[in-house]
């Protein structure tokens, strides 16, 4: 069975594996980087993360490394049945800051392989700043623009630490309403985990929402750059469509949603 996915394709092979093949040579690094990480995560973590039992070659017309992985039972949280979506947002909480407190030494910084999640906002500024002008008119500019800059303006002075990357709901498997596994470390590493709040926007709303700040924790200076994550992620998406449909109308949501934030905190 195969599986969508912008940076992988997932096959179920047989009744206890997977394999996972990379769909473009910049997504090849994380091969070797889940293949010697995640070992030494997994046992630190509250809930299971993939296991990688094998690494395969290039060959038969495929020109990528690739992983075999134990399968993992659950259903992606965007699709699986969540009844109290509080407590499932405290559970991820707890996963990322069991994931901060992981040893550090030796792991990679971030950067390229980690297409620059868990470095500074501001390495996506003129990406950012492209999409502003392009979708004035579905988007304020100017408010918008007030949330990047304040992002921006917000460096990281923390000890750098592990973050995930791309805590999406496709990444957060639940079985029985609960936080099971997390997957795709594809884009993790060392550095600035404020990458890894964007969750607060794109899955939690409303009280669910404040139950994932209080439990996560965090200053004003780190909200302030996941806000930033969120909004380029928003307006990269946005851009990329014609705003209609539902993806169209989550991104505009979650656009209105950090304006309306920073403009009450500002």
């Amino acid at each position: 069975m195969e599986f969508d996915g912008w940076d992988n394709r997932t096959y179920r092979l047989g009744e206890t594996m997977a394999v996972r093949l990379p769909t473009a040579s910049g997504y090849v690094p994380a091969v070797a980087k889940e293949c010697k990480w995640l070992p030494q995560l997994a046992p630190h973590l509250p809930v299971a993360i993939p296991t990688i039992l094998g690494v395969g070659s290039p060959g038969e017309g495929y020109p990528f490394a690739w992983s075999v992985r134990r399968w993992i039972e659950g259903g992606a949280a965007d699709r699986a049945p969540i009844a109290d979506l509080r407590a499932f947002a405290i559970e991820v909480a707890e996963f990322l800051l069991a994931l901060q407190a992981c040893d550090t030494a030796g792991g990679p910084a971030a950067g390229e392989h980690s297409w620059f999640r868990g470095a500074a906002p501001a390495h996506y500024d003129d990406e950012t700043q492209h999409c502003l002008r392009a979708l004035e008119g579905r988007v304020d500019p100017v408010a918008a623009g007030s949330v990047w800059d304040a992002a921006i303006g917000s460096d990281w002075t923390g000890e750098p630490v592990w973050f995930h990357g791309d805590v999406a709901a496709g990444n957060l498997l639940a079985a029985g309403g609960h936080l099971v596994a997390v997957i795709d470390f594809g884009t993790s590493g060392i550095g600035d985990p404020a990458c890894d709040l964007v969750i607060a926007w794109t899955m939690f709303a409303g009280g669910s929402r404040e139950a994932f700040r209080r439990a996560v924790g965090q200053d004003d200076r780190m909200w302030a750059r996941a806000r930033g994550w969120a909004l380029w992620k928003a307006l990269l998406g946005l851009a990329g469509s014609d705003g209609g449909g539902l993806h169209g109308s989550a991104n505009l949501r979650i656009i209105a949603d950090l304006v309306d934030e920073h403009s009450r905190i500002a």
